[in-house]
């Protein structure tokens, strides 16, 4: 019986192990270590919680570690990886009580995730000043909102996880700003277009919004009290720094390759550089469909596949990530945005020649109740008219449909291809001149 050890239990890590233990549970010892004490915690509904939109987080979790070991792992929690000596394939870790291993491995799993980026800004340190990532930091979060002493919240930062805290903070009736040196929200996922639209959704319910602004001080006696930019200062009783993550990525040392952001850089079967060492999730690269190379994009689903890709390869097998294009979505006050591939400013700057086809309709034909209208841009290259990237927006949930475009990109499927596709229709649901087609028609 081989061993496999794995480092780190969320997501990737979770995924990986039930992979093991489901597909070859006899032939396979696994054992864990994991630095928190809780596992598989799906952060994206953190905000929902903290927003009140679920009754706790109780549905949050989707594994445990009781759940874990009656598979047949053995997992340590609260325990920390401090050393792996890669030449004799020896893990090294040490418990909260003090505890020590030496665990040797056969196959061995990275899937240590990413750390929140700490801005290194004056006042970073006053009490008030919050991260959201763990189960812990959001239950900490919800016990301080439910106090008078909050009541203005300051979010730094406009990614996924700052919009939707912003929206969260503006459900438990507090005073927010929303602060982006960048010119507007969600810039890494959309074009200027859409993001317009969800700045618009933003400031309709009470979000102010400070973008094109940069922190440059936090300050306070003791806890926050007001946000200095390098253009306004705002009031604030809490900040809440939500400007991204980085892999966590230091066991690696000097062996192991890297991408430019730190990440582990692996090939399709998710192994790094050195034999029987695997990386996956945060931690890890990815094969990005839309460039054709190696990226980083941290999202839960890339992390489950990667985790199914590298424990399926670890006891044995054969196979390899078809890649991915970092499909996404977000659901503020009801305005729905899906995106998969490049927006067409991303894929400008990656140096591609572009175009877009664009448009705009209802979902269903006029004469049906409850409609809505949906936005929509095909992004796709000039020489070879391969599609690239997708954009939807609309207040009709429109989720399903960036799969087609998540399909069309790994499958290089060009835009012409589009234009007379069986796409099926009923008043119930589309136009039998959808979008899509019509996006697609209109493309030069």
């Amino acid at each position: 019986m081989s061993k496999i050890v794995v480092i780190g239990a969320n997501h990737a890590g979770t995924a990986a192990v039930n992979t093991i233990l489901d597909t070859a549970p006899d032939q396979h010892q696994v054992v864990v270590f994991d630095a928190n004490s809780n596992i598989s915690f799906l952060g994206c509904g953190m905000a929902l919680w903290i927003g009140g939109q679920i009754s706790g987080p109780e549905g949050l979790f989707y594994s445990s570690q009781k759940l874990l070991q009656q598979k047949g792992a053995l997992v340590h929690m609260l325990t920390t990886v401090t050393k792996i000596d890669f030449d004799r394939k020896i893990v090294y870790a040490e418990g909260y009580d003090h505890a020590r291993y030496e665990e040797p491995y056969e196959k061995l799993i990275l899937a240590t995730g990413s750390q929140p980026i700490i801005p290194d800004i004056p006042g970073k340190d006053l009490e008030n000043v919050q991260l959201v990532k763990r189960y812990q930091d959001a239950d900490e979060v919800i016990q301080k909102l439910h106090t008078d002493q909050i009541q203005k919240v300051a979010v730094i930062g406009a990614g996924y996880i700052g919009v939707e805290l912003a929206e969260a903070f503006k459900r438990n009736g507090k005073e927010v700003v929303l602060i982006d040196c960048a010119p507007t929200c969600l810039s890494g996922y959309y074009d200027s277009d859409f993001t317009n639209l969800m700045s618009e959704v933003l400031e309709k319910n009470g979000v102010q919004l400070a973008f094109g602004e940069s922190v440059t001080r936090i300050e306070g006696t003791n806890r926050v009290e007001k946000i200095l930019t390098d253009q306004n200062e705002y009031d604030a009783d809490m900040a809440v720094l939500a400007v991204g993550f980085r892999p966590n990525s230091k066991l690696g040392g000097e062996r192991l390759e890297r991408f430019r952001n730190g990440a582990y850089r692996v090939n399709r079967q998710q192994r790094t550089n050195l034999p029987d060492v695997y990386a996956i999730g945060d931690c890890a690269t990815v094969y990005d469909n839309s460039t054709g190379d190696v990226n980083y994009i941290a999202l839960a689903s890339n992390a489950v596949r990667s985790g199914i890709v590298a424990a399926v390869n670890a006891c044995g097998g054969q196979i390899e990530t078809e890649g991915v294009q970092g499909s996404n979505g977000i659901s503020i006050w009801g305005f729905n945005m899906v995106s998969t591939g490049l927006s067409l400013e991303k894929a400008r700057r990656y140096g591609l020649d572009v175009c877009a086809a664009d448009f705009e309709d209802y979902q269903k034909p006029r004469f049906m109740n409850h409609n809505e209208k949906v936005k929509i841009r095909i992004v796709y290259r000039r020489d070879n008219r391969v599609i690239v990237g997708a954009q939807m927006a609309s207040r009709y949930d429109i989720s399903m449909g960036i799969h087609l475009f998540s399909l069309a990109i790994q499958e290089k499927v060009t835009i012409d291809r589009l234009k007379l596709l069986d796409l099926f229709f009923l008043p119930h649901f589309n136009q039998p001149y959808n979008y899509i087609t019509m996006a697609a028609l209109n493309a030069e």
